[in-house]
């Protein structure tokens, strides 16, 4: 049986601007196929090999597959139902799966707009993956469809969801295969080495009220560190590899789990042969800042920052739970300990004005991380966010929910002035660095990167793929009232999306109900209780609440409907365009 993995060829001036990324997802899922007996499995990635849809087509008529498999995050969406299409003219006979955390949220809307889509895997996708697989090759399919979790699909006129796949609970029994992945092709720009994406946990116990990875991964899991040091030790020995970036939303979340990493890159002398950088919270800098000079030793060089914003109303907004304090704090921290940092910021909600985007150019100024980066809001239509703000989105063309094109209108800004405000920041930041900074400070090392990371920027500049400028038209503050994002204003949410949205808050409403109502009688039997001289434990209310919380969890888990809501770094990156990392 022929399985072919398929990369949706699409582009935007975020993530590329630092190089081509192995798209991890492949490897992991490729791993555990192989390890339940399919071998022969062929990828193809067409973002990174820029192949066409006329190429993509003679490929798939060459290779005849039993069975393509496509991910997608949102921007990328049509590009993936494009590329199932195209599977469907050339090997119609072929099963067609969509997986990545879109589609897990969204299968009702995808699946209305794209029906050729045999089945959709709703989560992370290895058991989920090798289920449908064995169904196909033992002749199962469809017929078995509906007993496999994870799944939605189209069952006559009827959108089906099956029962909500657990997730993968022993991670280290995933041995990904890297062989399938053409490693010249994935060069990290700013050291001019090849590039990975290794995994060693999955989720997040923060809840960021615009993120959809907390809601994807569900539970938080670690691997075992020395497995994963293996892992990179063979991408090192057997690759070429010379650096990597953690695919983790927050790797240091488990303070000891990253510590024993750590010290298994030094034991082995992997800290000399390659570098890494990871994304991670401001309060793990501030709580771990006697052990940074101690992860710099393991080879660890870049932390992109999620400060978010400059006003700590924002930091409030996103439920971040941090303070501007602390961001600044985190920065000269890390600069201590030699490790260049990266601030994240996040622009373009309705409140964005000329002077909050000053605001945040001045702080990242005064914090001095050694880059900065300016997203857009991107309002993913899964996040608790959207849910809150949807009556002001104006734009559902999911191909430009990629961090770089302004999705939300600012009352007191146009989109192309709240473009122009954030190129303004960049231009400054980055030509004093070039002047004043990056040339002159340190030597070695230090010198080399920064450098390598203004190459990345002015290659994207030159170019003109930064932010997509060159698509928008914008040449300066002159042309901020001509440019245009080309929004496909066509692109409408779907019914049968939007119903269930309706139906799910409908679910949230009768809970809080039930939860209003539980405690009331609680309080009245409470005070019965008193009344008759007995005294109820005085958390007994909070636990029969919990109680509560929890039966209604464990309800949606087996309920037939996904998950409502969800969520690389260095030189300008944004977490969805890393996420396929490991679907």
């Amino acid at each position: 049986m022929r399985i072919v993995f398929v990369h949706p060829n699409y582009h935007s001036g975020g993530a590329e601007i630092a190089g081509n990324w192995p798209p991890a997802w492949v490897a992991y899922l490729a791993g555990s196929l192989k390890t339940a007996g399919f071998d022969d499995i062929h990828f193809i990635d067409a973002m990174t090999m820029h192949v066409g849809h006329d190429e993509l087509r003679a490929r798939l008529k060459e290779l005849q597959p039993d069975l393509i498999g496509v991910t997608s995050i949102t921007p990328s969406i049509y590009e993936a139902e494009e590329t199932l299409k195209i599977a469907k003219e050339v090997v119609p006979n072929a099963v067609r799966v969509l997986g990545g955390v879109h589609a897990t949220f969204m299968f009702r809307q995808v699946l209305t707009e794209a029906p050729w889509i045999d089945v959709i895997v709703r989560g992370e996708g290895e058991e989920i993956m090798t289920a449908l697989a064995e169904a196909v090759r033992d002749g199962r399919w469809p017929e078995d469809r509906k007993a496999i979790k994870g799944l939605a699909f189209i069952d006559g006129d009827e959108i089906v969801a099956t029962q909500a796949a657990p997730t993968v609970k022993d991670l280290d029994a995933i041995k990904p295969d890297w062989t399938l992945i053409q490693w010249d092709k994935y060069i990290y720009i700013p050291l001019g080495v090849k590039v990975a994406i290794p995994n060693m946990a999955r989720g997040c116990p923060f809840t960021c009220s615009f993120c959809s990875q907390w809601k994807f991964w569900r539970d938080y899991r670690v691997r075992d560190p020395k497995a994963v040091v293996d892992e990179i030790q063979d991408l090192v020995e057997n690759h070429g590899v010379g650096f990597f970036i953690l695919a983790d939303e927050e790797p240091t979340i488990n303070k000891k789990k990253f510590v024993e990493f750590c010290q298994e890159m030094i034991d082995r002398g992997l800290n000399h042969k390659i570098k890494w950088g990871i994304n991670t919270r401001v309060t793990d800098i501030y709580r771990d800042r006697d052990l940074l000079k101690f992860y710099r030793e393991a080879g660890l060089v870049h932390i992109s920052l999620g400060t978010e914003a400059a006003a700590q109303l924002k930091l409030d907004l996103f439920n971040k739970e941090t303070t501007v304090a602390e961001n600044k704090e985190a920065i000269r921290l890390l600069r201590e300990a030699d490790i260049f940092t990266e601030a994240q910021f996040i622009v373009g909600l309705d409140n964005e004005t000329k002077e909050t985007l000053e605001e945040t150019f001045q702080m990242a100024w005064d914090w001095q991380p050694d880059l900065a980066n300016w997203s857009m809001y991107t309002p993913w239509p899964f996040t608790p966010l959207f849910q809150e703000i949807k009556d002001q989105v104006e734009v559902f063309d999911f191909s430009k929910y990629n961090f770089v094109t302004p999705i939300m209108k600012p009352a007191a800004l146009t989109r192309g002035e709240l473009l122009d405000g954030v190129m303004k920041n960049y231009r400054r930041f980055y030509m004093r660095k070039a002047l004043f900074h990056y040339p002159w400070r340190g030597t070695g090392f230090r010198r080399k990167y920064l450098l390598g990371c203004l190459k990345a920027f002015l290659k994207a500049g030159v170019g003109r793929t930064f932010y997509d400028l060159g698509k928008a038209g914008y040449w300066g503050p002159q042309t901020k009232g001509t440019v245009d994002f080309h929004f496909d204003e066509t692109r409408k949410i779907a019914e049968a999306q939007v119903a269930d949205w309706e139906a799910a808050a409908d679910r949230s409403r009768k809970h809080k109900e039930r939860q209003a109502a539980i405690k009331a009688q609680m309080k009245d039997r409470a005070a019965e209780r008193s009344a008759a001289n007995f005294v109820m434990p005085a958390d007994a209310e909070d636990e029969f609440d919990l109680s509560a919380e929890a039966h209604e969890a464990r309800s949606a888990e087996h309920s037939t409907v996904a998950p409502r809501a969800e969520g690389p770094m260095a030189c300008g990156g944004g977490k969805e365009q890393m996420v396929d990392a490991a679907e």
